[in-house]
């Protein structure tokens, strides 16, 4: 089973929607209600870390693992603190730019990659780059298939981007649950 965290009005066939009213992503008793431990294959989270505190960050990371399958992955994207784009940066700046209507509104966190990064290893997880903005700006692209989540706050797919620069990015990483054999009485990943 495929899983899209905060879909908001997000669909992809093949995967399974789901609102932050039928699953807070750090209460355990919303994981345990829809799905069996270690039983999920996929999830995406477009743009929905943010959201949470960094504790809640971190404990929302730790559910995930709990439920995703050895070999498992998420696929994350938030909005990058890296990115020298001064709009951009006014549009996803913790608590949000304007009204209440506006999403970023209840931003909690504007992450860099390395902070991304640790909340996912502290959960066991591997961590994959995909694309980010390193400390002095620079824009960093690795090749990913979007057949296994796709984003649209990034290089490829938003319009706010050309080739003459870049108007709208995000972090992306893909984080894997390893998939562990224990062999005459050591641990080995694969």
């Amino acid at each position: 089973m495929k899983v899209i965290l905060g879909a908001g009005a997000t669909y992809y066939e093949g995967w399974h929607a789901t609102q932050e009213a039928e699953l807070n992503l750090v209460n355990p008793d919303d994981w345990e209600k829809q799905f069996s431990f270690a039983s999920l294959d996929a999830l995406l989270a477009e743009h929905v870390w943010e959201h949470l505190t960094l504790t809640e960050g971190e404990q929302a990371a730790k559910l995930c693992y709990n439920y995703l399958k050895p070999g498992g992955y998420l696929r994350v994207a938030v909005p990058d603190t890296n990115f020298r784009n001064q709009a951009y940066q006014d549009l996803v700046q913790v608590g949000g730019p304007g009204p209440i209507d506006h999403q970023a509104y209840s931003h909690k966190v504007v992450y860099d990659y390395q902070t991304l990064r640790e909340v996912f290893e502290k959960a066991g997880f591997e961590v994959e780059l995909l694309e980010y903005c390193n400390k002095i700006g620079d824009f960093h692209y690795h090749y990913w298939n979007p057949a296994d989540g796709k984003i649209v706050r990034l290089l490829r797919y938003d319009t706010r981007n050309s080739q003459t620069g870049l108007g709208m990015i995000s972090i992306i990483i893909d984080v894997h649950k390893p998939f562990i054999l224990k062999e005459k009485g050591t641990d080995k990943a694969f």
